[in-house]
């Protein structure tokens, strides 16, 4: 019959049998004892690094050895080598610290055989045999205890659940318009979900909400996406991606979601992806697909001449017009610049200023701060160089690779007036839905019908 599944990949690792680990240095404990090979951090709880009552940790089945809860694995190794005795199914298990203590009393009150299968391995070799005990769910006793563990840990959720669904304190920020939400956290959810697409969920469906919001945000701010999970150069490039490919909701393969879902905690072995199939709210008809209201909060611009950044992009054209007397919307009206003439001008800006180098005058200076002073003070800010200067293909180039200034450049409805005075003329083609009518009445029947008198 084959045995339950086990936690066998914990008993694989590097140590020693003794608790040691082998070592492949050549500096001994005398020469390396003064040595800080890891960040120090002072106790936070009073008398030194004694383990207070209730700390979150797990003891061994048999000996005092202890395991910090997150470290579990290292438990399950530690009893798979030190003491022969093997969990079956420990994901299964609602509350690994509380069942490991069960165990251990029950352990010091009768016999591990009265409890455990024997599996005895190597058993063709006469004299080298060794004896596992398996602890799993097949005892009558174990299987009442996962399952009381189940109840209690069931309950516990379905409570804090019912705190964050009565809780009308929360305070959240939306993941892609940055805006702010008060009350109750469903307002927040279902914004998400009717405005931009997003949606994880019924609100009664989730529990530790704010550490569901926090992981999202944490993998988008680490340019993450959260359905393939890939990483992008910047967020403009990540939303694009997330829009044209459709990943508009979160990974449903990544069991590190698992514990914020209540379905989870109903049935052992049932996945989230459960929940959204069994939404049935429905959705605004007439939502936006195009994710087009995603804003970039703040901005973080830097002036063309100092190093003042500003949240907005209105902002840092006030700035450079009060300060520094440029005012780059003039100039770009007077001019009629088109959006890859307004690349080219502040690249060459960005140059210039890079190099010391007014572009006024062509003077060029030991430092930023002196050609700052210079230029102003000789009206040279506002002293444009010819068109032919820096209207060049070389300005194409960003001088600075997150010129967050480039990306807020665009073209205006003015723009047509001025490229009608520059002669260049918007062709509109014909409207091609209706192809018969635009046969009969193309101005080319009447060059045929010319051209066959002709002949």
């Amino acid at each position: 019959m084959a045995a339950p599944k086990t936690q066998g990949a914990a008993a694989r690792g590097e140590e020693n049998s003794d608790g040691s680990r082998s070592g492949t240095g050549g500096v001994s404990y005398e020469d390396s004892k003064d040595c800080i090979l890891e960040p120090l951090s002072l106790p936070e709880n009073p008398g030194g690094t004694t383990t207070l009552e209730g700390s979150p940790s797990v003891p061994c089945i048999f000996c005092e050895e202890h395991f910090p809860v997150a470290e579990q694995d290292k438990l399950l190794k530690h009893m798979i080598i030190e003491h022969k005795i093997v969990i079956a199914d420990v994901k299964l298990v609602a509350d690994f610290q509380r069942y490991i203590l069960y165990w251990r009393k029950r352990f010091t009150e009768q016999p591990v055989t009265d409890f455990c299968s024997v599996i005895r391995i190597n058993s063709t070799a006469p004299f080298e045999q060794d004896n596992y005990f398996l602890l799993c769910d097949v005892l009558p006793e174990d299987r009442v205890l996962r399952e009381e563990l189940q109840k209690q840990r069931l309950k516990e959720i379905l409570e804090q659940q019912q705190q964050e669904r009565n809780d009308n304190n929360f305070h959240g920020i939306c993941m892609f318009c940055s805006e702010e939400f008060l009350g109750n956290r469903s307002v927040l959810l279902n914004h998400m979900a009717r405005e931009h697409a997003f949606n994880i969920g019924l609100p009664d469906n989730i529990v530790n909400c704010n550490e569901f919001l926090c992981t999202l945000q944490k993998k988008l701010d680490n340019l993450q996406c959260l359905y393939c999970e890939k990483t992008f150069r910047d967020k403009n490039t990540l939303k694009d991606h997330m829009r044209k490919k459709q990943h508009r909701k979160i990974n449903p393969k990544n069991r590190e979601y698992d514990r914020f879902y209540v379905i989870n905690y109903l049935e052992l072995g049932k996945s989230w992806e459960e929940v959204q199939l069994e939404d049935d709210r429905e959705l605004l008809d007439h939502q936006e697909d195009d994710w087009s209201d995603w804003e970039e909060h703040p901005v973080s611009a830097v002036c063309l001449f100092c190093e003042k950044q500003a949240e907005t992009i209105e902002k840092l054209y006030v700035h450079m017009e009060d300060a520094h007397e440029f005012d780059l919307l003039k100039i770009k009206s007077e001019l009629g610049l088109n959006f890859y003439q307004q690349v080219k001008l502040v690249n060459f800006i960005r140059r210039q200023i890079h190099q010391c180098r007014c572009y006024g005058c062509h003077v060029k200076f030991k430092s930023k701060a002196d050609l700052r002073t210079h230029m102003e003070e000789a009206k040279h800010i506002s002293l444009l160089p010819e068109r032919k200067t820096w209207d060049q293909p070389e300005y194409y180039f960003p001088t600075y690779e997150n010129d967050t200034l480039l990306c807020t450049l665009s073209d205006s409805e003015s723009d047509l007036t001025a490229q009608e005075q520059n002669g260049t003329v918007t062709v509109i083609s014909e409207d091609t839905s209706k192809l018969h009518a635009l046969k009969q009445s193309s101005i080319l029947n009447q060059l045929l019908l010319h051209e066959c008198l002709k002949n």
